[in-house]
This record gives C-alpha cells, sequence and structure tokens, in this order.
C-alpha cells in the first residue's frame, strides 16, 4: 500500500507535558482519513508538526517518502491545510483571500481562482467580505485557501466544527467531491463520530499521544457487527446457554449481553426458560463509531 503520510514513533514534549509519546501512524493515498481522539489527545499537536508549525521531540515523519530531517519542502507544497480555525483576511473578499495565497505560494498569475470559488460553492459573493460571511462559508474559503497551488494532500482539522446541519452537509459534500472527483487524500480531525463515519475510508484512533487502532472503514463495518441486546435476569445463566448453543456474546452487566450472528428466538428464548432465567428484552443494534471508539481506549469523553 502507498502512503502519503507516515510517522515513526513521533514524541512532543512541552514543558512538563507530554503531548504525543512514539505516535505511529499511516496515511493511505486516496483515502479520507478520519482521525480520532478525545479532546487533549494530540491530535492538533500532530498537525501542527506536520505542517511545519512545530518540531517535533523525537521520532520521524515523511511525506510522500521524504522524511522531515531532509528537504521536506517540496512535498509540503503538495499539501493544503485547515488547522484549527480558518486562516483568513477578514476584511478582505473571497477573491482577494485567494489571491493572497496566491501571492504567498509566488504563484505565476492568478489562474484557477474562479474555478476553486466554484468547487467550494463561493463564486457568487461578488464584493462580500469575509467577516460577513456566514461560519459554514468562512469554513469552504479556508479550504479554498487550502487548494491554492493544487495540493493532492489535505488536511483539516475539526471541518465541521460549530457548524449547523446545512453547513455540515455542504463541508461533506465538498470533501467528498474533492476525494472522489480530485482523488485529494484528505486527513480529517473531527470529534463529531456520526459524521465522519459518513466520509471516513479509514480510521485512526489516538489515545494519550499514541495511536491505539488503525483500521479500514470496511474492517471497522466488520468490526462494528449488528448484534442482539438482550435483557435477561441473570446473565451467568445466558451465557452457560449461549456456550451450549456455541453462539458468541460479550456481557455487557449483570442483566444485559450481546449476541452475535443468527440466533432462533424460539430456541433461545425455550433453553433461557429451561435454566430458570428470564428474557425481558430483545432488540437489534449495531455499534456506532463512537461506541467503538469508547470500548477501544476505555471510556471518557471523545474529541
Amino acid at each position: 500500500m502507498e502512503y502519503v503520510l507516515t510517522t515513526e514513533n513521533i514524541t512532543k514534549r512541552y514543558r512538563g507535558f507530554t503531548a504525543l509519546e512514539g505516535l505511529s501512524m499511516h496515511v493511505p493515498k486516496g483515502a479520507i482519513y478520519g482521525f480520532v481522539g478525545r479532546n487533549g489527545a494530540g491530535k492538533t499537536t500532530l498537525i501542527r508538526l506536520i505542517c511545519g508549525m512545530q518540531f517535533p521531540t523525537s521520532g520521524e515523519f515523511s511525506l510522500y517518502g521524504i522524511r522531515n530531517t531532509e528537504n521536506i519542502g517540496k512535498s509540503r507544497r503538495r499539501m493544503g491545510a485547515v488547522v484549527e480555525t480558518p486562516s483568513l483576511y477578514l476584511d478582505m473578499t473571497a477573491v482577494d483571500n485567494l489571491k493572497q495565497q496566491y501571492r504567498v505560494l509566488g504563484l505565476p498569475s492568478f489562474d484557477g481562482i474562479n474555478e476553486i470559488l466554484k468547487l467550494v460553492g463561493l463564486e457568487n459573493t461578488g464584493r462580500k467580505k469575509a467577516k460577513n460571511f456566514s461560519l459554514g462559508m468562512r469554513q469552504r474559503l479556508g479550504i479554498a485557501v487550502a487548494l491554492c497551488g493544487n495540493p493532492d494532500f489535505l488536511i483539516l482539522d475539526e471541518p465541521i466544527n460549530g457548524l449547523d446541519p446545512q453547513g455540515i452537509i455542504e463541508i461533506r459534500e465538498l470533501i467528498l467531491k474533492l476525494n472522489r472527483e480530485r482523488q485529494i487524500t484528505v486527513l480529517i480531525s473531527s470529534h463529531i463520530l456520526d459524521e465522519l463515519s459518513r466520509l471516513a475510508t479509514y480510521y485512526g484512533f489516538i489515545d494519550h499521544g499514541k495511536i491505539v487502532k488503525e483500521i479500514s472503514a470496511e474492517q471497522l463495518e466488520r468490526e462494528c457487527r449488528k448484534c442482539a441486546r438482550v435483557a435477561v435476569s441473570d446473565t451467568k445463566k445466558l451465557a452457560t446457554v449461549l456456550d451450549e448453543m456455541g453462539l458468541e456474546y460479550a456481557v455487557a452487566d449483570e442483566r444485559t449481553a450481546d449476541i452475535y450472528g443468527e440466533i432462533s428466538i424460539t430456541k433461545l428464548t425455550d433453553a433461557l426458560k429451561s435454566a430458570n432465567c428470564e428474557l425481558f428484552s430483545i432488540n437489534e443494534r449495531d455499534e456506532s463509531l463512537e461506541a467503538y471508539f469508547i470500548n477501544l481506549v476505555g471510556g471518557g469523553e471523545n474529541g
């Protein structure tokens, strides 16, 4: 598999605090990589390192096979990023913001600006200044600025944070378009896991500055299998019955458990009755991305 970004045992220490500790990750070319972790887990710190805004204490990373200890500037020119909040000139129009970015990048002409603005849905903003844009429009303008220079790797740090439902849909559709039509690899840091599950083709789960798991969306879907959540009078008796029936299960607490695979409710009910275990309810359910993450890192807030 070809990777756009790899990190090898990246550590970042501040005075009295370790933000990243031996982090290793792999972003496949062409993926929408969902970067998942609690607030303070180290997501933004890593993004800042990749963008050259900070430097690692130890460890290395590579962009398109070029290590950060080498001349990585050329590889970084293939990357666009929106870190935390979009860096915009609020007293400028959308066109003028992009012109300014073209100047920063040293591009020879303003060719392509109208195309970028049309791509992000801001082609008709005219003389309206960015300070008068909605939050969703500003976020799309930030992505437009990141697209200057025609990058094929885009890093977005919490791109839908604070947006209303319509704004979230617009950003989602834009990201999918960039990935599918322009083959841009995208790394998205987000704490809105339900929305991330609609986008990501690959995931990296970070906890306490380390990657605890990397997994494709297809693998994750298999692991987040459908199951039957049952409520009974005694899960110890339920476990005995399920073992005898050869069914896979996971006990949640003294009264509830998840049963995987095809089950015959009639046979299960009869077996529980024979074991003097009362069945209160049975419901089909899917494990969500949020539930998977919480189970993976041991509970708590995600961000």
